[in-house]
């Protein structure tokens, strides 16, 4: 399931989607260390004061060793991002609250899939909260195992077989 939308070649999203209107976004690959504080604000407002997810969870200490995309918005401000790890790994994936059903997720997803696949991963898998579950197998996800907590929300695990390029 695709979001709607018009990507452009510069990466840029222009979505046709009303009253939802976000304009143009921007999806890029950025280095952790050089937009740890724009990250950290998206992470810390997603997961800590909406989730309750406790500092030492958000911030496990993996980011620098984790690729990580983040969207902005028209005016440059980042409002979502993502980060795939080694092992194939996403996580982290994360959207502002007013910005959330737009297709800013879609995209930060498509990038993270995308990497993984420049990287030759065979697979990705994440661990989706319950709620997202929908979200990610639209996107091809499967459920794998049982639920189970973390941080105190209920999650399942997901994974995706990557084939060469998108269109296979």
């Amino acid at each position: 399931m695709r979001r709607s939308g018009v990507e452009t070649t510069s990466g840029r999203l222009t979505s046709s989607a009303s009253p939802a209107r976000v304009g143009s976004v921007k999806v890029s690959v950025v280095n952790f260390a050089e937009e740890e504080v724009e990250i950290r604000s998206v992470r810390d407002r997603v997961f800590g004061e909406e989730q309750g997810v406790p500092n030492s969870i958000n911030w496990d200490g993996h980011d620098g060793r984790c690729q990580h995309v983040v969207v902005r918005d028209g005016d440059g401000k980042v409002i979502g991002t993502g980060r795939l790890a080694p092992c194939g790994k996403i996580g982290r994936l994360s959207v502002l609250k007013k910005f959330r059903g737009r297709g800013v997720g879609g995209k930060l997803l498509a990038r993270l899939l995308a990497i993984a696949r420049a990287s030759h991963l065979p697979e990705v898998f994440l661990h989706a909260q319950t709620k997202a579950v929908g979200f990610y197998e639209g996107e091809g996800f499967e459920v794998v195992g049982s639920p189970f907590f973390e941080a105190g929300i209920k999650h399942l695990r997901m994974s995706k077989r990557l084939k060469k390029n998108e269109d296979e």
